[in-house]
């Protein structure tokens, strides 16, 4: 059993900051892509940013550079350091991994609960 916890979210000020943190729990041996992804209300959930394994980073055109992604595969885990918060930003920020590796077989799209940021203007 494999399971992605999110936490850092809360009510921010405009132009303030907030660093989400997401952990991997299980008998993990590797995980690959990890990201994270934003659900608005009334809106689809949509790509914020992605890191593979390999340290490779891709952000949406609407939080690149203002939003860091990181990954600490020694702790099984991935951050969000998202900077100069707009209003817009406000939604449900969930962890993703594509695959997870355990010590016996894997799993994928592994998808945590989510937390939730709001900017206030």
């Amino acid at each position: 059993q494999v399971q992605l916890v999110e936490s850092g979210g809360g009510l921010v000020q405009a132009g303030g900051s907030l660093k989400l943190s997401c952990v991997a729990s299980g008998s993990i041996t590797r995980i690959n892509g990890m990201g994270w992804y934003r659900q608005a209300p009334g809106k689809q959930r949509e790509l914020v940013a992605t890191i593979t394994n390999s340290g490779w980073t891709n952000y949406a055109d609407a939080v690149k550079g203002r939003f860091t992604i990181a990954r600490d595969d020694f702790k099984n885990s991935v951050y969000l350091q998202m900077n100069n918060l707009k209003p817009e930003d406000t939604a449900v920020y969930y962890c993703y991994a594509d695959r997870i590796y355990l010590m016996a077989g894997h799993s994928n799209e592994v998808w945590g609960q989510g937390t939730l940021v709001t900017v206030s203007s």
